[in-house]
């Protein structure tokens, strides 16, 4: 009995101290919750301040990107190395990009407006984690590092570019410029367009209202039908007074390219007639009244009043023998062409994008804007020719055309022609 009584005893005893311990457990789960939910409610108070929340954005928008991309298209004298030592890197990362390019076969020959992307780590003493340079309108180069061996590694990569040959014709209500901008054409075609027939055409003279134009080009669209880039003019024609001027592109060597009249004549000359575009011929070469001196002096030059910012073209091919302040002519820039023409190009109000004294020009680049700079009573350019150290009439002056097509280039230049009048009949039927 007694045995008994002690084993209830502890039974009993056992049963309490479970109940005891269980209601401590939940005590503390219900303060804990207690103080949890609390703790949330204060937060979602404190989320809710707007002081807090101005202060999180100004952390935020204060905080430099760990990382940095530098875009760069190359200009006219750019070499690999003068881009790369633009970079804000060490000495030592220059080198091995520069290797890494140089090491490339198909990035033998620098062309201007290659485009550059340089990605690079400021966590790392700025070093180049990656770059990609566009070899061509579809595809580029990617160089990834590989930081075992701190080499770059380069893969060729093919844009999701689609290539589409565009149509477009007009007639001409008011300028050139306007009624090609009218159909939707990039202004970059314009300008090569205007390039193409400078050669031959004065654009502020020789055209009329109602003439007309066609043209076929390139150009590259994206997997979302967005225009992203265009190429190359395939064909154009700019009929004046019912005279058709056609042009085909023709590539008649590897790699060189022209543009042929319907005769398989080259249209590119010495020199370009004028080298501005939208001018308006203000004072002609000769004796005139001087505006500023007053008194009758020769003109030496050609005077197109323009207004200012209008680009100024390099007429032909040449290197440049200044590029800086020429008292009364102001900004002026004078290329030496061949060993007989020289030309000049002043009152600009600024030189084009790495224009100086020893870089070589390419006929239609662009080599400064018109300006007032100098002896000047308004915004023109004061253009002259200089033929074997003689200033001449650059009006007057007839310069012998380009490459003209024989025997068998003559033949494969028909049947290019051919393919593209047909390419062309294509594209209008689609039209109608």
């Amino acid at each position: 009995m007694k045995n008994f009584k002690i084993q209830a005893l502890k039974e009993y005893s056992i049963f309490f101290w479970l109940v005891f311990i269980t209601s401590i457990f939940i005590f503390i789960f219900i303060i804990y919750s207690n103080n949890k939910s609390q703790n949330s409610d204060q937060l979602k108070s404190s989320l809710k301040n707007i002081y807090l929340k101005k202060t999180i954005e100004e952390i935020t928008n204060n905080l430099d990107p760990r990382y940095t991309s530098i875009n760069y298209i190359s200009k006219p004298g750019d070499t690999y190395q003068g881009i790369i030592e633009k970079l804000s890197i060490d000495k030592a990362e220059k080198k091995n990009i520069l290797n890494t390019i140089l090491n490339e076969k198909s990035l033998k020959v620098l062309r201007i407006n290659q485009k550059f992307t340089f990605k690079y780590d400021n966590l790392s003493t700025e070093k180049v984690l990656k770059f990609k340079i566009e070899t061509d309108k579809k595809n580029e180069i990617h160089f990834n590092k590989n930081e075992k061996t701190n080499k770059f590694e380069a893969k060729k990569i093919e844009k999701n570019f689609q290539k589409n040959l565009v149509y477009k014709e007009t007639i001409i209500t008011s300028s050139l410029y306007d009624s090609a901008i009218n159909l939707g054409i990039k202004p970059n075609i314009i300008i090569e367009f205007a390039r193409l027939y400078g050669f031959q055409v004065d654009f502020q003279r020789d055209i009329w209202k109602n003439d007309s134009f066609q043209i076929i080009y390139e150009e590259f669209v994206n997997d979302k039908n967005k225009v992203v880039d265009t190429g190359e003019i395939i064909f154009a024609n700019l009929n004046l007074q019912d005279e058709d001027l056609q042009l085909y592109k023709y590539e008649y060597e590897k790699n060189k390219v022209d543009y042929f009249d319907e005769n398989g004549k080259s249209i590119r000359k010495t020199l370009m007639k004028t080298p501005i575009n939208g001018a308006r011929l203000s004072s002609s070469y000769g004796k005139r009244k001087h505006p500023i001196l007053g008194y009758t002096k020769m003109h030496t030059g050609t005077d197109f009043a323009a207004p200012k910012g209008t680009p100024i073209m390099a007429s032909g091919d040449g290197k440049i023998l200044k590029a800086g302040w020429c008292g009364g002519g102001g900004n002026c820039v004078k290329i030496k062409h061949n060993s007989t023409y020289q030309t000049v190009y002043a009152h600009m109000s600024k030189f084009g994008r790495g224009i100086k004294k020893g870089v070589r020009v390419k006929q239609g680049q662009i080599i400064g804007y018109v300006g007032s700079t100098g002896m000047s009573t308004g915004p023109h350019l004061h253009y002259e020719v200089i033929e074997n150290g003689k200033k001449i009439n650059s009006q007057k002056l007839k310069l012998p055309s380009g490459k003209i097509l024989k025997g068998k280039d003559r033949k494969d230049f028909e049947v290019s022609k051919i393919k593209i009048d047909v390419l062309k009949s294509d594209l209008v039927s689609k039209l109608n």
